[in-house]
């Protein structure tokens, strides 16, 4: 009975001993295992959240009808020619757009089959056509254009101003003198959610309102039709939002919360490595959505009714709805539709910030 006890204590003794040591290897298996575990927990949701590219929108003239492409190029401006022309008031030189004209939507623009040139039609007016290089060198430039200031919103930027044989036909369809003008080479440095100071790194833009990119979702505009629908509106396309990538999405304003997604993942078919975006906020809206891209005509109140009675829902702007994501890419490459999309990352602190 001696030597059980003794044996027993003894057993105790090495065991009391071996806490100092044994607590740290419990500690570091407790946190592997916590991590192994958070890990599991993020690709599961990861997986929740793949999906696919389903179309690619550009916007070549800020505010006029925009086309689809299947494959195109991001950069850090955006997807490539969108919004890198806008029109300006001729005397004012202050950006123009849907808001102030409903009929800019059908000013119409397309691309030459090699790319080279952007082709302008106006609905209603078969004999105008216009066709200006995609990409003008510095001597085309010179001999065509003059290089000014103009204005978007409350920022002075620069710009390629276009001669009279080029803004003619668009002052003769919209009732005033207007001019078309391409993005100077001073860089138009992002605000708001997209400062240097809250980004990270400098960025700059074309003519887009605020960011380089927006996404939308596919599912989300078909939950937004149902609302429509069931209070008596009729259902609307995406392109009243005039995104520049559309997802399929599986789970209608999962967006809300997205902090960086990736495009491309080396699948079958996909060409080049994967492109990160961070995802800066969510895209609070006017009414420009209510109107209807082949007519002009503008909506009295839908689809900015119903948005507005579940929409409004980020506190830095809470008076407007919000649809699709305003974006800025970290790097530039090819994307094509059917390229998988990922999110990376979510959270629960999106705030839209006004420029500052």
């Amino acid at each position: 009975m001696l030597e059980i006890i003794q044996t027993l204590s003894a057993i105790a003794l090495i065991t009391l001993l071996s806490l100092p040591l044994l607590i740290p290897k419990f500690t570091t298996w407790l946190k592997t295992s916590k991590s192994t575990l958070l890990q599991t927990l993020r690709l599961q949701q990861k997986d929740t959240q793949t999906t696919e590219i389903i179309s690619l929108r550009i916007y070549p003239i800020k505010s006029c009808r925009g086309l689809q492409l299947n494959s195109t190029k991001l950069t850090m401006q955006g997807l490539e020619l969108d919004r890198r022309w806008m029109l300006i008031d001729a005397k004012t030189t202050d950006f123009l757009t849907i808001r102030q004209i409903p009929e800019m939507t059908l000013i119409n623009t397309a691309l030459s089959e090699d790319g080279q040139n952007l082709l302008v039609t106006f609905t209603g007016a078969k004999d105008k056509q216009i066709s200006i290089p995609t990409h003008p060198d510095p001597t085309w430039l010179e001999a065509n254009t003059t290089l000014s200031q103009v204005k978007i919103w409350d920022i002075e930027t620069d710009g390629y101003v276009y001669g009279a044989d080029i803004n003619e036909p668009f002052s003769a369809f919209l009732g005033r003198d207007v001019c078309l003008v391409y993005k100077g080479p001073t860089p138009r440095v992002m605000r708001g959610n997209g400062d240097p100071r809250l980004l990270g790194r400098t960025q700059s833009v074309n003519f887009p309102d605020v960011h380089p990119v927006l996404i939308a979702s596919e599912a989300s505009i078909s939950e937004l039709n149902a609302q429509l629908v069931k209070n008596g509106a009729e259902a609307i396309t995406i392109e009243r939002f005039r995104p520049n990538i559309i997802v399929r999405g599986s789970t209608p304003w999962s967006e809300d919360s997205w902090k960086v997604v990736r495009i491309g993942g080396g699948g079958a078919g996909e060409v080049g490595k994967p492109l990160d975006i961070d995802v800066v906020a969510r895209c609070t809206r006017c009414q420009v959505p209510n109107v209807t891209p082949d007519t002009g005509e503008k909506h009295k109140n839908q689809p900015w009714d119903t948005l507005m009675s579940y929409r409004r829902i980020d506190e830095g702007m809470r008076y407007k709805p919000c649809f699709g994501m305003l974006c800025a890419p970290r790097g530039e490459g090819v994307v094509e539709v059917g390229m998988r999309f990922d999110v990376l990352e979510e959270t629960g602190s999106h705030q839209y910030i006004k420029g500052f």
